[in-house]
């Protein structure tokens, strides 16, 4: 574990760092379905405006944690999706689990009950960590969507807080 991390909330002039360290993940072909990270607006649209978290390494962002509503009907208001990505040269170090576990205790907070996470079963560092934060296999939804010609599986998780 680093010492000289930081988790802080995301402030608007972090955009570039974290958009940069989604293209990353993107890269690797096995963080999401995505094939280009998305424009400030679009991503902010999607995204709650609390749970919004950055690593810091010094003045490095070297990773970020964010949550997505599952659904617009007020019955699903507590239950939000994981995003977690790491800057390429911080993987391992663990910078995601920092992320995760500030991201579980935020939530709280703000009052979400249930965290999902849609997560690749090739991408075990991932799976591991959700693992770590309190996290369940719900199951594997198979061949859920086809990127480049290849049907994907993934890995639904879940942590159902036991405070909120």
């Amino acid at each position: 574990m680093m010492t000289s991390m930081q988790v802080e909330s995301m402030a608007a002039d972090d955009w570039p760092a974290v958009r940069e360290i989604y293209a990353q993940g993107i890269a690797t072909g096995n963080a999401t379905f995505e094939k280009n990270p998305p424009e400030h607006d679009a991503w902010d649209r999607g995204h709650l405006a609390s749970c919004r978290l950055v690593a810091r390494e010094g003045n490095e962002v070297v990773g970020w944690a964010a949550l997505t509503p599952v659904s617009g009907r007020c019955v699903y208001a507590g239950v939000a999706e994981v995003s977690v990505y790491v800057r390429e040269s911080a993987r391992g170090r663990g910078v995601g689990l920092s992320l995760l576990s500030a991201l579980v205790e935020e939530s709280e907070k703000t009052g979400i009950w249930t965290l999902q996470a849609g997560i690749f079963p090739e991408n075990a560092a991932s799976i591991a960590i959700h693992h770590k934060a309190g996290f369940r296999i719900v199951g594997t939804r198979e061949k859920l969507g086809c990127m480049d010609g290849r049907w994907r599986d993934v890995v639904l998780m879940e942590r159902r807080s036991k405070v909120v």
